[in-house]
C-alpha cells in the first residue's frame, strides 16, 4: 500500500505526463459541443438561404415575388415583423407587410410613404442596424395602434444600378438584437431578390407586349370591318384597362365648341359619374393632356390641382395617366386611366404603349369621319339623282296628267263624276307641292350654305347627332315640311331633335333610334324612339322640362314615355297655326 502510494505521488510530482483533471476535459468537451451546434446552425442557415433563394427564383409573377421575398427574410433573420417598400424616386409606392395583421393595419391607416427611419434608407442606400429605433435621430415614433417596435434591420434591394426597393425587419424574436451575420445573410438575399425582380419585370414585359399585339389585332380587325367609332373606342378603353390593371377608363372627345370636352366613355369605378360630362380643357387631367401633347401622369388624380372644374368624381381613386389622343392632322381627344388609393404609379414602361394605343383610337376618329364623309357625298348624290329624277319624269308626268284630267272635264256631264275630277286634279296640285318641297330638301348640300328647310336641317342635325351616338339614327319625314310649317316653329322642332338625341346619347345607353317628323292635319309632331335602358326614375328632367315648356309656348304638347319595345319615347306635337 505504502509503495503504491509513493509510486502515485511520485508520479504526479513528476512532471505532468498523467490525464487531464476532469474539469478541463469537460470545460473542452463543452467548448466542441458548442462549436459543432454553432457549425450546424450556420450549416442550417445555409441551406435555408438557398432554399429562400431557390423559392423567390421560382416566381415569375413579380406581386408574387416580392411576396416571397419578404415572407423568406423574416424566416431567415428570425424577425416578427417585415416588410418590402418598393422606391419610386424619393417615396415608396408599394409596401408589403409580413407579421401585421389586415384588422392592425386597418387601424394604424395609411401606409408610410417614405420618412423617417424608412426614409433614412430611401436617402441612403446602405444597410442599417439599430438596437432602438426611437434612439435614432430620424425616428418619429409609430402612429397610434401601431406594434411596438425596438429593434431593426434593414437593407436595400438594387437590380443592377437601379435601388428597386428596401427589405425592413424589426423585432428579432426572443428579446435579441440583429447581428452581423443576420445583415450578411439578408443583403445575400437582397441580390437575390434584385436578380428575381429583374427575371419578374422582364416577363411580365414579354406578356405585356404579347397582350398589346393582340389587343391592337383586335382594333384593327376592328376598323377594318366598318365598326362604328364609339365601338372601337370602348374596345380601346376596356383592353387599356385590363392590360395596364386600371380601375377606371374613360375617354373624352372635343365638345361642339372645341374649348371643352366630353367624357363619351367610361368604364370601371364610378363609370356613371364620369360619362357625359362636359368639361373644360382646362381644368381637367384629360384637357391638360391634350394641351400638353404627351401623356402626364399624377399618384394622387384627387390633390392633383389640374383637377379644377367638374364635380367630385375620383373618390377613391389615387394613381392617374392622361394620353392624348394624336394623328398628323393634331390632338383628337384623351384617353385616362385610373387605380385605386394607394396602388402603384403609372410607369414609363406601362405609359408607352399606351401612347401608340392612344394614336390607334385617334385613328378610329379618322377613319370613322372620313367614312361618314364618303357616305355623305354618296347619300349627295343619290339625292341629287333622285331630285332630278322626280322634277323630270314625276313632276312632269304627273302635270301632264292632271292637265288631261282637266281638259277632260268639259267631257263630263255627271255631276259626281265632274267633282271627283275636279278632286283628283287637287290631289295631283298637292302631290306636286310635296314632291317639290322633297326636291327642295335634297338638293341642299351640307356645307354650302346653312339649310333653310325643316327637311334639311332635320337631316343635319341626325347626321351630326351619329357621332355622339356611334350609329346613324333613322329619319322619317311625312308632309310639306319646308313650306306648311313656320320657321319659328321649324327653329323650335330642330332644337327639340338636337335635345332629345343628345339625351339619347349621354343617359340611353341606345343602339338604335328612330326620327319621325310629320306635318298632316295642322299639326306638327316630332317623334324620337331608342331601344336604350328608358327613363330611370329620380332622373334630371331639366331637358325634358325645357322640351315641354317649348311645347306649351307654341300651345301644343309633350309626352315622355316608355317604347313598346323597350327603350323610350318622346312626343313633340304643336299646332302649325296659331
Amino acid at each position: 500500500m505504502g509503495e503504491a502510494g509513493g509510486n502515485g505521488r511520485d508520479g504526479s510530482e513528476g512532471g505532468g505526463a498523467g490525464p487531464l483533471p476532469r474539469l478541463e476535459l469537460d470545460q473542452l468537451l463543452d467548448e466542441l459541443q458548442v462549436r459543432i451546434d454553432a457549425a450546424r446552425g450556420t450549416q442550417n442557415r445555409i441551406h435555408s438561404l438557398l432554399e429562400a433563394v431557390l423559392s423567390v427564383g421560382r416566381e415569375l409573377d413579380l406581386p408574387h415575388v416580392l411576396r416571397r421575398i419578404v415572407e423568406s427574410a423574416v424566416v431567415l433573420v428570425d424577425a416578427e415583423y417585415g416588410a418590402l417598400g418598393v422606391v419610386e424616386g424619393d417615396r415608396l409606392t408599394e409596401f408589403l407587410t409580413v407579421g401585421v395583421s389586415e384588422d392592425e393595419v386597418a387601424a394604424i391607416g395609411h401606409l408610410p410613404s417614405g420618412h423617417g427611419i424608412l426614409g433614412e434608407l430611401i436617402r441612403h442606400p446602405e444597410p442599417l442596424r439599430l438596437t432602438e429605433i426611437a434612439d435614432h435621430a430620424e425616428s418619429y415614433g409609430f402612429p397610434a395602434h401601431h406594434p411596438p417596435m425596438h429593434t431593426f434591420l434593414g437593407v436595400p434591394i438594387r437590380v443592377r444600378d437601379e435601388v428597386f426597393g428596401n427589405l425592413y425587419l424589426t423585432q428579432k424574436r426572443g428579446g435579441e438584437t440583429f447581428d452581423a451575420e443576420d445583415e450578411t445573410v439578408l443583403n445575400t438575399l437582397a441580390v437575390a431578390a434584385g436578380v428575381a425582380i429583374e427575371n419578374a419585370r422582364l416577363y411580365q414585359a414579354a406578356r405585356d407586349r404579347q397582350r398589346w399585339v393582340e389587343a391592337n389585332t383586335d382594333i384593327i380587325a376592328a376598323l377594318l370591318s366598318g365598326a362604328g367609332e364609339m365601338d372601337v373606342l370602348e374596345r380601346i378603353v376596356r383592353h387599356a384597362r385590363s392590360i395596364v390593371g386600371a380601375d377606371l377608363a374613360a375617354v373624352g372627345l372635343p365638345a361642339d365648341d372645341g374649348t371643352d370636352l366630353r367624357v363619351m366613355i367610361a368604364v370601371g369605378t364610378d363609370a356613371d359619374t364620369h360619362r357625359g360630362l362636359v368639361l373644360p380643357r382646362e381644368g381637367s387631367f384629360m384637357g391638360a393632356a391634350m394641351m400638353a401633347g404627351e401623356p402626364i401622369t399624377t399618384a394622387e388624380v384627387q390633390k392633383d390641382p389640374r383637377v379644377a372644374a367638374g364635380p367630385p368624381r375620383f373618390g377613391g381613386l389615387g394613381p392617374t395617366v392622361a394620353v392624348p389622343m394624336v394623328t398628323d392632322e393634331g390632338v383628337r381627344g384623351a384617353v385616362l386611366l385610373s387605380r385605386a388609393e394607394q396602388a402603384a404609379p403609372f410607369s414609363e414602361a406601362e405609359t408607352t404603349p399606351l401612347q401608340t394605343f392612344a394614336g390607334q383610337a385617334a385613328l378610329a376618329l379618322q377613319l370613322a369621319e372620313r367614312r361618314r364623309a364618303a357616305e355623305q357625298l354618296t347619300v349627295l348624290e343619290e339625292r341629287d339623282r333622285i331630285a332630278r329624277d322626280l322634277h323630270d319624269l314625276a313632276i312632269q308626268r304627273l302635270f301632264a296628267t292632271g292637265m288631261t284630267l282637266q281638259s277632260t272635264l268639259r267631257f263630263v256631264d255627271h255631276p259626281e263624276a265632274n267633282e271627283r275630277l275636279l278632286r283628283a286634279v287637287d290631289d295631283l296640285d298637292e302631290t306636286i307641292k310635296i314632291i317639290r318641297s322633297t326636291i327642295f330638301g335634297l338638293r341642299v348640300a351640307d356645307g354650302e350654305r346653312r339649310p333653310q328647310g325643316l327637311r334639311a336641317r332635320a337631316a343635319a342635325g341626325v347626321e351630326e347627332a351619329a357621332q355622339n351616338l356611334g350609329f346613324t339614327p333613322v329619319l322619317h319625314m311625312e308632309g310639306l315640311l319646308d313650306t306648311d310649317v313656320p320657321p319659328a316653329t321649324a327653329d323650335d322642332a330642330v332644337a327639340v331633335l338636337t335635345e332629345a338625341l343628345s339625351n339619347t346619347a349621354r343617359h340611353a345607353r341606345a343602339s338604335a333610334a328612330d326620327v319621325t317628323l310629320v306635318a298632316s292635319d295642322g299639326l306638327l309632331t316630332v317623334t324620337v324612339t331608342d331601344n336604350g335602358r328608358g327613363i330611370p326614375e329620380g332622373a334630371p328632367r331639366s331637358g325634358l322640362d325645357n322640351l315641354a315648356a317649348r311645347a306649351e309656348r307654341l300651345g301644343g304638347r309633350f309626352e315622355a314615355a316608355a317604347a313598346p319595345q323597350g327603350g323610350s319615347r318622346l312626343t313633340w306635337c304643336v299646332p302649325l297655326a296659331g
